[in-house]
């Protein structure tokens, strides 16, 4: 394509035009202010000794900060590691340490993290600056704003591309940094862990709403791509299911992306309430981050129309599928074609299973892709197949149907083994997740002295007064009448609220660590 890809064009040619919306606060940044603030942000990391290559930590809620702060390290070389907003002290530190970051930016206002690492230098040894990005006073540091004010709004020169580090998201333990070799190449080249503008190229004027957070590999994509091109990105400095139908009317959002719990919130919003936004202006909804259940997304699809389409990829890049809203009515629950090189489904052992068997998801990677976990080799190469060197897995569970569509049953590490059943979470949470009085659920196995584990379901409901246990008796009723006495939960367990990664992917580890010594029953 020859439209330019980088918002510093835009701002030469439409300065004026709006690049990012915050809409639940109302602040808007232009493309030409967010040139000059990525320029200055480019000059200000210079003169702190940060150099091309250098990782930089990054600690923010979104904002128009956020764009101003990324694109100021993509055009310096930089490479921001993206911290999530709710780490503890701990753990940010650890990955700080892990990834060798010279320098912190970081707001205050998130909490008692930004306050426990300033405070204690030590355990950061390696970041040398530490940029306090609000007005939230941190011991130590450097105020980000004097920083940026002090320099001039021109390009550095030697100016040349960054781009970011995620860290999965440790749903099961440790967080794992993906590794990209530093590449240096011309600010406009679109990085490899950025996407593709192909889902975004056919919208003009573009305007794409994403309210996930901006460390998340997918809402800071949309982010990215759509200010590649040009459009206007829109987003929620929280999510909030009303005030995305609101944002969508007002700022006419023509390209949408959610993970699967918001559309469960947006789903569970009064229908009187959904009737008063116009949606008209909504062309393109996509969906990824975690499995969705059939019958939410039919709602949606019901709802919106057949433009609620679906990708699966990691953040590790290795592979992708896609399938468009038409091609799920035909095969629901599928998650697609793959998009980004050939898929095999594999037993323990490795081998190749047939169409139909689920089995270990293995991509097999394009030319020049890899998987690499920063300073781990041992979690490489439980990634990377025992035969082929360019197989990698995420630790997902799938299958094949004759026509080359995924279907995923769960990750690896989520399955339950009772009496020597195979159980898989996903398919235990999908059935209770629509039963009306749901707001959100957990499935887990806890210790079983016969069977070794057996099913627990962590229901957070609806309406926070509801009757429990009534509440528990419709539940093990509904699950009768739908799902296997082997799957079914034997044990339920209500909370005000679920833990969830930024990704929308439930935490488990820390629900599993909360119910390790609840013993099953016999019930």
């Amino acid at each position: 394509m020859d439209r330019p890809l980088h918002p510093c064009h835009h701002a030469a040619s439409r300065p004026d035009a709006t690049a990012m919306v915050v809409a639940d606060t109302g602040e808007t940044l232009s493309y030409a202010e967010l040139d000059a603030a990525s320029n200055r942000f480019a000059q200000a990391m210079r003169a702190a000794g940060l150099r091309p290559g250098d990782r930089l930590g990054v600690m923010l809620r979104n904002g128009l900060l956020f764009a101003q702060v990324y694109w100021g390290a993509q055009r310096s070389g930089l490479m921001p590691v993206l911290l999530q907003a709710h780490l503890s002290a701990d753990e940010a530190a650890w990955i700080l340490d892990d990834c060798r970051a010279k320098a912190l930016l970081v707001a205050g206002s998130l909490g008692p993290t930004p306050h426990a690492l300033a405070a204690d230098r030590g355990v950061i040894p390696d970041v040398t600056h530490l940029f306090a990005a609000d007005d939230t006073p941190l011991p130590g540091s450097i105020s980000l704003t004097e920083a940026m004010a002090a320099q001039p709004a021109e390009p550095v020169a030697d100016e040349i591309s960054g781009f970011h580090m995620l860290y999965s998201s440790g749903t099961t333990g440790r967080p794992k940094g993906v590794a990209m070799p530093f590449e240096p190449g011309p600010i406009d080249r679109i990085g490899t862990s950025e996407g593709s503008t192909r889902l975004y190229e056919a919208f003009d004027p573009l305007v794409s709403f994403n309210a996930g957070p901006l460390f998340h590999g997918a809402p800071l994509n949309a982010m990215l791509l759509t200010q590649r091109l040009g459009g206007t990105f829109v987003t929620l400095a929280k999510f909030d299911a009303e005030a995305t139908l609101a944002a969508i009317e007002r700022y006419k959002v023509n390209h949408a992306q959610f993970v699967p719990t918001m559309f469960v919130r947006l789903l569970a919003l009064p229908k009187e309430t959904r009737a008063k936004y116009d949606l008209s202006s909504l062309r393109f909804v996509l969906h990824a981050a975690a499995p969705c259940p059939v019958e939410i997304k039919r709602r949606m699809i019901e709802w919106l129309g057949p433009i609620v389409h679906e990708y699966y990829a990691s953040t590790e890049g290795v592979g992708a599928t896609f399938i468009t809203a038409q091609e799920w009515l035909e095969r629901p629950g599928s998650v697609g074609k793959s998009s980004l090189g050939p898929i095999h489904i594999c037993d323990e052992a490795g081998a190749e299973l047939p169409a139909g068997d689920a089995g270990q998801i293995w991509f097999e990677a394009p030319p020049g892709r890899f998987v690499r976990y920063l300073n781990d080799p041992a979690k490489t190469r439980a990634a990377t197949h025992p035969e082929h060197v360019n197989w990698f897995t995420v630790g997902d569970i799938g299958r094949l149907d004759e026509g080359g569509y995924l279907y995923l049953t769960d990750r690896k590490d989520f399955m339950i083994i009772s009496g020597g059943v195979n159980i898989y979470p996903q398919a235990v949470e999908d059935c209770l997740i629509v039963h009306p009085a749901v707001l959100d659920v957990a499935v887990i196995g806890v210790p079983h002295s016969d069977y070794g584990e057996q099913v627990l379901a962590i229901v957070q409901p609806k309406h926070a007064d509801a009757d429990r246990s009534g509440l528990e008796a419709d539940l093990r009723a509904w699950c009768a009448t739908r799902i296997s006495p082997v799957t079914a939960p034997r044990l339920y367990r209500f909370v005000d609220d679920l833990p969830r990664l930024a990704s929308g992917k439930l935490a488990k580890h820390a629900l599993r660590a909360q119910f390790a010594l609840l013993e099953g029953t016999d019930r």
